[in-house]
């Protein structure tokens, strides 16, 4: 694994690791923490439901969920392809036929924005291993809120369980790489007045880069001052309201 290439041999996973695994020819990556044993837990939208971006795109954004036919389900997992939520699948489902991915924490900044591609690391630090491992199962049993690809998605699942860090301001993106990267993407190609500035191709081009870089840091979940550790067993107890209400109020009461 290098700083251009996330990716990891089976052999080498420990329980507790974030994993993920592109989808769609690297339209979009889904991800899940790893549990031991070929298990993977993570978080699904679920075939049919029409949650997510609230828009058309929702008819192109397939469940990430597995998607064996019904008639030749898993032996290890059945049939999954309707199931909603936090799920349990083992190792070949999740990836889907894949490639596996292992998710960084900790990098430095230079590391980060090396990886131009959102969703693959984060300068927030992981908690330890036994801590990630009891989020993930405590989330299984009690679920992890309504899926929103841009404010509650299978990253901000895997990365909460991670970190135990939630955002409790409700005006920005989830703590999600890969959507912060399409709002960054979009910030430096229409929102920039610095663009009136300079002339030609290659300025234009230092100009969206620059922009885009600086939107991709200060999204990012270890540099955000709008973040808070939330122990999961709070988390479930205010499971009636979204998860950026939930550590709103959280913030509020302390």
């Amino acid at each position: 694994m290098g700083v251009l290439s996330n990716k990891i041999p089976r052999d080498e996973l420990k329980p507790g690791d974030h994993i993920y695994s592109w989808r769609h020819s690297y339209l979009y990556a889904h991800h899940g923490i790893y549990m031991g044993n070929g298990k993977v837990i993570h978080f699904t939208r679920g075939a049919g439901q029409e949650i997510g971006t609230g828009t058309v795109l929702d008819r192109f954004l397939f469940s990430s969920s597995p998607t064996n036919p019904s008639d030749s389900p898993c032996p290890r997992c059945g049939d999954q392809s309707k199931d909603a939520g936090v799920i349990s699948s083992c190792l070949e489902c999740f990836l889907s036929e894949g490639e596996l991915y292992l998710f960084q924490y900790g990098v430095s900044p230079a590391v980060f924005l090396a990886k131009a591609r959102g969703g693959t690391c984060t300068l927030a630090r992981s908690d330890p291993a036994d801590d990630v491992v009891h989020r993930a199962e405590y989330l299984i049993q009690n679920g992890f809120g309504g899926y929103n690809i841009f404010k509650n998605n299978c990253e901000d699942f895997a990365i909460y369980c991670k970190t135990g860090l939630l955002i409790f301001t409700t005006v920005s993106v989830g703590r999600s790489g890969q959507a912060a990267s399409v709002l960054a993407a979009a910030s430096a190609i229409v929102s920039s007045p610095l663009r009136f500035m300079t002339s030609g191709f290659p300025g234009l081009t230092a100009v969206g880069c620059g922009i885009y870089c600086i939107s991709r840091i200060v999204s990012d979940i270890g540099v955000r001052r709008d973040v808070r550790k939330v122990p999961v067993e709070r988390l479930v107890a205010r499971s009636t309201l979204d998860l950026p209400e939930v550590a709103t109020e959280l913030h509020k009461e302390e």
